[in-house]
């Protein structure tokens, strides 16, 4: 009875307790148990898909994994739900001697083993042996198999031998939530099989991940278990300079107005089941943008409630910005996120399941490149995904969801007519525009501001001219308030034309990406407003994401002729009595000089 007692603490504790208790939950009830009533075949088993551990593409495809037997033994269900008796305990058929050998090595060399009692035999342990020494020495193993602890290195070796098909099937692997049975009870090793997920260099949109190493006792009522997995996350937020702006999914800026981006990434909840663990944020920013890797900054939170975080120094090469006419690429790569250290420091920061990775930087609309600027519309996006080790049994990677935040953006066309014939469009008017709403200034900027030919906003007056067709196009405002001032003497002919505001309200930029404004068909709509004390002279109106403004200009006004022969006459009538008054001058200075003689 000694041995059966032993092994069936092994089998619920090593088995389900230390390599089943995923995340801390010390229950083995929930993560391992006989199934009551079920009516399935002997020996059998169900591994639950883990809800979040979905194929991108196909939500219906499930996770394969496959079975190695560690020990062949009679097992039956015990007193208490999902206890296990176990008895005559052999070596799996697919152990090999050299694999028995390195799991009693690793035993024998494990932490501790020089204090346990009863140690090994020195001579050829049996596989009972070896049974009693795990089930007296690991059960108090913690919930999760982590790295370098004895059972990832007994999962690491078993690993490498032939997996044991399940009963009827074709081969070893098979789909999660599908019941399967295998010939003999024992103790097994379950692992997720590398080809059903992600591999190191074929990852693209595959999201799935592998399970940390489960062990459980299969035989008597059926067991189900659900895979140990943790599936990373990334959340990106934008803020532009605005005083007043906080981290959102949208924004809106002036082109060349520094944009303030962040990254947060989770980690698996099974890291610590990795020996290392690949790190890669993947941020894909649209042609009009462009990034300033220079400014990439990164921090690890411990937690939620971890309110300062400890800035990482980054290794050499972590930072790759790549540009190309149509697209913007910003990768922070880590090899093994697990060797990370302080900036300035040397010892690693220590990555838990809770730990958040947080990457800050700066980016602007491009003012060089504004013909790729996207107006309105859907903004200028900007998606993240991670990219991370996705199986802590092999070398493969996964991708997370992405996420996308948006960078919106204005343009202004402003049109010149005369204001009794709107057909007569008025060329070369020379206009400046100043930005006096503080919406449109950075964060700390002091002075006034005016609008440049590219959109971007600097301390120098740029004078516009209209086209031939009377218009003025500028792309790149930000929401705001501006005041229009036409040049005098621009317009010949016509009445200079009082200075103007007009103001560019967003409305929908608090809603979340993907969602709109119930009563609005586009995720971000624009209204503008002028402001002048002669209404009928400017017209403002919204199309999508540009602004127009109708400006009329009426002609000057000139005293009344009746005709060039009146003006003729008039010149000769006025020098006439000119030259009657001069003589009529001399005659009496003459006269004033006779008398005086």
């Amino acid at each position: 009875m000694k041995t059966t007692k032993n092994i069936a603490r092994l089998v619920v504790t090593a088995g389900l307790t230390a390599a089943l208790s995923f995340g801390g939950v010390m229950a083995p009830v929930s993560m391992a148990f006989a199934v009551e009533g079920a009516t399935t075949e002997a020996n059998s088993i169900t591994i639950r898909q883990n809800a979040k551990n979905t194929d991108a593409t196909n939500q219906n495809k499930k996770t394969q994994f496959v079975a190695y037997q560690i020990f062949k033994a009679k097992v039956v269900d015990g007193a208490g739900s999902g206890n296990k008796v176990a008895s005559d305990v052999e070596w799996g058929a697919n152990v090999t001697p050299d694999t028995r050998n390195a799991i009693i090595a690793a035993i024998q060399g494990s932490t501790g083993y020089d204090s346990t009692d009863p140690k090994l035999p020195t001579e050829n342990p049996t596989a009972q042996d070896v049974a009693e020494w795990m089930a007296a020495n690991l059960q108090s193993a913690s919930g999760v198999v982590n790295n370098g602890d004895l059972l990832d290195k007994i999962a690491d070796l078993l690993k490498d031998t032939t997996p044991t098909k399940p009963k009827g099937a074709t081969s070893a692997a098979f789909a999660a939530d599908d019941s399967v049975s295998f010939e003999n009870s024992g103790y097994y090793l379950f692992l997720t099989d590398d080809s059903s997920i992600g591999t190191e260099n074929n990852y693209s949109n595959k999201r799935q991940t592998g399970t940390s190493p489960i062990f459980a006792a299969v035989g008597g009522g059926a067991v189900e278990v659900e895979e140990k997995i943790g599936i990373p996350t990334v959340t990106k937020k934008i803020k532009d300079d605005k005083p007043s702006s906080d981290w959102a999914d949208k924004a809106d800026s002036q082109v060349g107005q520094v944009v303030h981006y962040q990254l947060t990434g989770t980690v698996a909840e099974n890291v610590a089941s990795f020996d290392t663990y690949y790190y890669e944020f993947h941020d894909e920013l649209s042609a009009g943008l462009i990034a300033d890797e220079k400014s990439v900054n990164v921090t690890v939170y411990a937690n939620d409630h971890d309110t300062t975080g400890t800035e990482v120094q980054l290794p050499v090469g972590a930072v790759n910005y790549n540009t190309t006419e149509n697209n913007n690429l910003l990768t922070i790569k880590f090899d093994d996120l697990k060797t990370v250290t302080a900036k300035g420091g040397s010892s690693a920061i220590g990555i838990t399941k809770d730990s958040k990775v947080v990457v800050t930087y700066t980016a602007k609309l491009n003012p060089a490149k504004t013909e790729k600027v996207t107006v309105g519309g859907r903004g200028n996006d900007n998606e993240v995904k991670l990219i991370y080790s996705n199986n802590p049994m092999s070398g493969g990677k996964g991708e997370s969801v992405p996420d996308t935040v948006r960078d919106y953006t204005y343009a202004l066309q402003l049109v010149k007519e005369d204001f009794d014939d709107n057909n007569k469009k008025l060329k070369d008017v020379e206009f400046t525009i100043k930005a006096t709403g503080a919406d449109e200034l950075e964060s700390g900027t002091a002075g006034t501001q005016f609008v440049q030919e590219n959109g971007s906003l600097g301390v120098t007056e740029h004078k516009f001219k209209t086209n031939g067709n009377g218009e003025i196009s500028v792309t790149g405002l930000d929401a705001g308030t501006y005041t229009v001032h036409e040049v005098e003497g621009s317009n010949p002919g016509y009445n200079t034309l009082d200075d103007f505001t007009f103001t560019i309200t967003a409305e929908g930029l608090g809603e979340l990406e993907g969602e709109t404004l119930s009563e609005n068909a586009a995720p971000n709509t624009l209204n503008v407003t002028a402001g002048t004390n002669r209404p009928t002279w400017v017209t403002p109106s919204v199309d999508g994401g540009t602004v127009t403004l109708i400006v009329r200009n009426k002609k000057g006004s000139n005293l009344p002729l009746t005709g060039l022969n009146g003006v003729t006459f008039t010149w000769i009538a006025g020098g006439a009595v000119l030259c009657i008054g001069v003589a009529h001058l001399i005659r009496s200075r003459k006269r004033d000089d006779g008398s005086e003689e």
